[in-house]
């Protein structure tokens, strides 16, 4: 039984056919440039297998409530060919097939939760650091959504005293996303975060900001799990630092192993790496043709 996969990122989109198991059996990738060559390359993908159902992971904000009129659009995005456009019934009209669709990163917690770091939990936090910072989340075995779906990227954290840049976001300029992402260490610094691994100062500071985030995302949701995924969290050197930072502001307010002694294997490294996502979006594709059976 095959099921197809789409990481939808705001740089290149993934496209797998894999099992129920997660086994990914083939795959391509390709960058997300403007909707209509976008997606004929999504579509020519997987006009090739004979699919049970489909699973989407997109880049946000995106239209969850089934109640809304814009139900499976991307929607207010800084990538502006890609506003407003209904990327779900696009695949709809062309595979006739059902389709399970969340954010990429609730993508990436749900594979995370299933086959990586977090299996066995039943909830987990997953943090994408890159082009942009976004969170999803399992609770109790779901997917969280209310409203609509987090957007964990845009709280607001307290400045680094010695941090004059101004900020990246469109929306909020100084938000975690304005300060922490990619493009921010980028401006800030003046160069690509893989090139400055070995300025302490610069981790120093993204670590500051990343740890505030996960003192507000432990106090209000105290996943059993934190993975950090994403490009700029390739830099390995940063999660010790992200680890006391944590442990200094919680300042032993909650008590627990994970938040202490044992912080390093509470806040960690993806499990399935790259894998997080695009998984999570075949499972997503699962979840659909199950529902199906009901």
């Amino acid at each position: 039984m095959l099921y197809g996969g789409i990481e939808a990122g705001g740089t290149k989109f993934v496209c797998a056919v894999g099992d129920e198991h997660g086994a990914i059996i083939e795959q391509v990738q390709f960058p997300t440039t403007v909707p209509v060559e976008t997606m004929q390359k999504v579509i020519h993908f997987f006009q090739g297998f004979e699919l049970k159902a489909m699973g989407l992971g997109s880049f946000g904000p995106f239209d969850i409530n089934s109640n809304s009129p814009t139900y499976g659009c991307i929607t207010t995005t800084p990538k502006t060919a890609w506003k407003d456009y209904p990327i779900v019934q696009t695949l709809k009209e062309a595979f006739r097939v059902p389709i399970g669709f969340h954010t990429d990163v609730n993508a990436a917690a749900l594979g995370e939760a299933t086959f990586g770091a977090a299996q066995g939990l039943d909830s987990c936090l997953y943090i994408t650091v890159g082009t942009g910072i976004g969170a999803g989340a399992v609770v109790h075995g779901k997917l969280l959504q209310g409203l609509s779906h987090p957007e964990m990227g845009h709280i607001l954290v307290r400045r680094h005293p010695g941090d004059l840049y101004e900020g990246k976001c469109p929306y909020h300029r100084d938000c975690l996303e304005g300060l922490a992402a990619g493009p921010a260490i980028e401006e800030r610094w003046g160069e690509k975060g893989i090139e400055l691994a070995n300025r302490q100062e610069v981790w120093e500071m993204e670590a500051f900001y990343l740890a505030q985030a996960l003192m507000q995302y432990i106090l209000i949701l105290s996943p059993k799990k934190i993975i950090l995924g994403g490009g700029v969290m390739k830099q390995k050197q940063i999660f010790p630092l992200i680890h006391e930072n944590v442990k200094q502001l919680l300042n032993d307010y909650v008590t627990f192993p994970e938040l202490s002694s044992e912080i390093g294997e509470y806040i960690v490294s993806p499990g399935l790496e790259d894998r997080s996502g695009i998984i999570g979006s075949l499972l997503l594709g699962k979840q659909a043709y199950q529902e199906t059976l009901r």
